[in-house]
């Protein structure tokens, strides 16, 4: 192997001696990350046939590029010099007689470089070879300089510096296949215009209603729990009491004010994560999709079944418990707040699981920390309003039923629904990271077991440890049975096939709660409703401009609910269909997909509200696209571009479950579009 190196090092030489070749020009230019991170790039500019081999080639093979850089305590190297996949060929190389990788036409190499100093000299060499079909040459002595300065950057001062066409095409490609100086907006109007602004408007506050609602549900659920029921006319005797120093008047305005702080102590849980929002503006999508995290919810929510099935207490630690019950005593206003944080402490058994649901489910929908209070607030007005109410009438809690085995029904039911979202989180977890494990039949079969399990519980032929014996069957327990019973077969109606999409026929109800009909064992499909789709950018952009249609560039999320409903109930519709069938060229990108991204890809950039991350996965990739290119972090988005993406046809859009919205939207793309 040794004597064939250095035969054909000779030949190499010779070729090169006989006439002068120099089929291989480089240019340099370098990328500031942030203060103290740069990229600094390597472009090979490559005569036609001939060929520029990779860093990375078998022993025995071509001589590989080479990057050396001189050693200095001014700057650090970041890793190693990455080379773009673009132009790389992996084939069989008829000179060598082995399959090697190698560059046509032109070659990108990069080089992070963390700065120690305010002002250095950075230089260094490439070694390379380069050949045609019948010959090679070597080029062992290819020196290149950089002056670094903190005003000026790093400036090439030994070599040819990149252009600046070529530097800002470079800076932008890597990642997106575009630059955001080049997208421009439409200035076409059209007739069908719909205002993005307005639309998000409305859609950000039917949500919170939304959440609200769903948070005084949630409430009104943990009333009907064993931990705070009985507490309603005990506290409301308490401060609603003649004598002493407390009048009725005084009684009731202090109920009053203890309904108000058990609203505020759930609102204030909820103002961490505004914090963490403002940190990063995508880091309550990176929590609501973090796998592990996802995982540790289904755990918890499995922990919370049982415990509501009556196995084990969920309790807080009593030291806690203790230090409110002693806060009670000062007296006043600051009393009656520690009353109201000794009863959310002491109920937590049972709200614990339920505020646990209203966490998760808020930390995987759109509007973030806002929507995580409004649901807190919800829950707390829930919680806080009876015992006002009641206070100001007190004659009411005679029409309040006794406690009794009804209480613990309550939370036997609470203890299946719980059991069958923790699944919900463990799809978060398996759609993300693509195991494969729940797929649609698996999850269907799984909801199918547990509200067929509620069905027996209901009709009394599934006893828990605190149950009550059950000596007949009530009205409201047969037509409660009647109704999940019910349920139970719209879940098996989930298996029926839609011929014409060759998915399973998606539940409306499960919208966002199931995985995506077309993650299935028996009728996969990568795109929804057997569309023609993309998931890449830089494929999807070339097939457009190959056919000459617009793009819908679809942000979206694999645990994005409202991502679900679109596409499983807008996108199916007789009058959307089309467009995406014959109209548009569909590319979705997933900004929570967790795949790991290729080493030459995993970038140090800076975040729209300042501060630098590192580009590890798709889903990192994906959401920097959208906030960096479009100034939204929100999921689903849809922005519909020209065949190139280099011009915004009409307004993005978000969420728009209206059909003829969403047409209207569509159709304006399209009119701009043919608009000569």
């Amino acid at each position: 192997m040794k004597n064939f190196t250095l035969l054909l090092l000779f030949l190499i030489s010779f070729s090169a001696s006989s006439q002068i070749l120099n089929p291989v020009k480089w240019e340099f230019g370098s990328e500031k990350i942030t203060d103290t991170e740069y990229t600094l790039i390597f472009v090979a500019k490559i005569d036609p046939h001939w060929a520029l081999y990779s860093q990375f080639v078998e022993e025995g093979g071509p001589l590989p590029t080479l990057f050396s850089f001189e050693s200095s305590s001014s700057f650090e190297l970041i890793e190693t010099v990455t080379e773009s996949d673009e132009n790389k060929v992996t084939q069989h190389d008829p000179v060598f007689e082995m399959v090697v990788s190698k560059f046509y036409d032109k070659a990108v190499f990069k080089q992070r470089v963390r700065v120690k100093s305010s002002a250095f000299s950075m230089r260094g060499n490439i070694d390379f070879m380069t050949c045609d079909d019948s010959k090679c040459t070597y080029k062992p002595d290819n020196p290149f300089a950089f002056d670094y300065t903190d005003q000026t950057g790093f400036v090439i001062v030994g070599g040819t510096p990149m252009s600046d066409s070529d530097l800002s095409k470079n800076a932008d490609q890597t990642l997106y296949g575009m630059a955001p100086e080049s997208l421009s907006k439409a200035t076409v109007k059209c007739s069908t215009q719909l205002s993005s602004l307005s639309q998000d408007i409305k859609a950000s506050n039917n949500s919170l209603w939304k959440i609200f609602g769903l948070g005084f549900l949630g409430g009104l659920l943990a009333l009907l729990t064993p931990c705070v029921f009985p507490m309603i006319p005990l506290t409301v005797s308490f401060f609603t009491k003649k004598g002493g120093n407390a009048n009725e008047k005084g009684g009731v305005s202090k109920a009053i004010l203890y309904g108000f702080f058990i609203v505020l102590v759930y609102v204030v849980l909820s103002i961490p994560f505004h914090l963490l929002d403002s940190v990063n503006p995508d880091i309550l999508n990176e929590i609501s999709t973090n796998v592990w995290l996802n995982v540790i919810f289904f755990v918890i929510f499995i922990f919370f079944a049982f415990s509501f099935f009556g196995y084990y207490e969920l309790t807080l630690p009593s030291t806690w418990t203790n230090s409110t019950s002693r806060g009670e005593g000062i007296g006043g206003i600051l009393g009656v707040f520690f009353m109201a944080l000794t009863l959310s402490i002491v109920s937590f058994s049972c709200t614990g699981p339920i505020l646990g649901s209203l966490l998760a489910g808020s930390l995987s929908a759109d509007g973030g920390a806002w929507q995580l209070t409004t649901g807190m607030g919800g829950f707390g007005v829930a919680l806080g309003l009876p015992f006002a109410l009641f206070a100001m009438f007190p004659n009411m809690l005679k029409a309040l039923p006794k406690s009794g085995g009804w209480l613990n029904t309550t939370k036997v039911v609470l203890g299946f629904l719980e059991l069958a979202l923790a699944f919900k989180f463990l799809s978060n977890a398996d759609l993300v990271k693509h195991w494969g494990i729940l797929k649609i039949e698996v999850f269907l079969g799984i909801w199918i077991l547990v509200f067929a399990g509620l069905t027996l519980y209901v009709f009394g032929k599934i006893k828990f440890p605190h149950d009550s014996p059950l000596k007949k069957l009530s009205f409201f327990r047969i037509s409660s049975g009647l109704l999940v019973l019910a349920f139970v077969i719209y879940l098996g109606s989930g298996f029926k096939v839609n011929k014409e999409t060759q998915t399973f026929t998606p539940l409306t109800l499960l919208s966002g709660l199931a995985p995506p009909v077309g993650y299935s064992f028996l009728y996969p499909n990568d795109c929804p409703n057997n569309f023609e789709c993309f998931k890449d950018l830089k494929e999807g952009v070339a097939y457009a401009k190959k056919v000459n249609k617009p793009i819908l560039l679809d942000f979206t999320g694999y645990a994005c609910v409202n991502c679900r409903k679109m596409e499983e109930h807008i996108w199916p519709k007789a009058s959307i269909k089309p467009y995406f069938e014959n109209d548009y060229v569909l590319i979705s990108l997933y900004v929570d997909d967790k795949k790991e991204l290729p080493e030459n890809q995993k970038l140090t950039v800076e975040r729209l509200g300042g501060g630098a991350r590192v580009l590890e996965n798709y889903g990192h990739k994906w959401a920097h696209f959208q906030t960096q290119f479009f100034k939204s972090n929100s999921q689903p988005f849809y922005v519909l571009l020209s065949p190139d993406a280099k011009t915004i046809l009409n307004n993005p859009v978000g969420y728009t479950p209206d059909e003829a919205d969403y047409k209207a939207f569509l159709d304006c793309g399209l009119e701009i579009f043919e608009t000569p």
